[in-house]
């Protein structure tokens, strides 16, 4: 029998998919459960119509991931902060400060969970961080300057 998954069932597919299982674990099981519903043609093509949309959003949203990652990787921040003796931090620089920079300076909102700084920024000076644009895309590296506060 033919069915169409309303949820993921474990061992049978995922959401939206048709699958083939046999009578029985149909309409003693998933039928009654509401994880799937009997798959007549006119069903099948509305479905497979919702996936080939979502195909599409996904295409569209990977290109402008891949577009938004040359445009950081282009990019070099500037964060001023303040500093005390040789040159170092009052505090550090976080992944929610880049964030906040990344956003004040290109417009693209960055979660502040996506920048990876590999060790706490707590001096003057240049640095190269990692920032996670989308999943399909690779991540774009920026340079970041962090210099005194009130220094141009």
């Amino acid at each position: 029998m033919e069915i169409i998954l309303l949820q993921d069932v474990e061992n049978v597919g995922s959401k939206g998919e048709v699958a083939g299982v046999s009578d029985g674990y149909a309409r003693n099981f998933l039928l009654p459960r509401k994880l799937a519903e009997t798959a007549t043609s006119a069903r099948i093509e509305v479905v497979r119509k919702v996936q080939e949309e979502r195909e599409a959003r996904e295409r569209r949203a990977a290109e402008q991931a891949e577009e938004v990652r040359d445009l950081l990787s282009k990019t070099v921040l500037t964060i001023p902060a303040p500093v005390g003796t040789a040159d170092r931090l009052f505090g550090s620089i976080t992944n929610q400060d880049v964030a906040s920079a990344i956003y004040a300076a290109r417009k693209v909102r960055i979660d502040k969970r996506h920048v990876h700084i590999e060790e706490p920024i707590k001096t003057v000076g240049t640095f190269t961080i990692r920032v996670d644009v989308h999943a399909s895309v690779e991540q774009a590296e920026m340079k970041l300057i962090i210099t005194p506060e009130g220094a141009k």
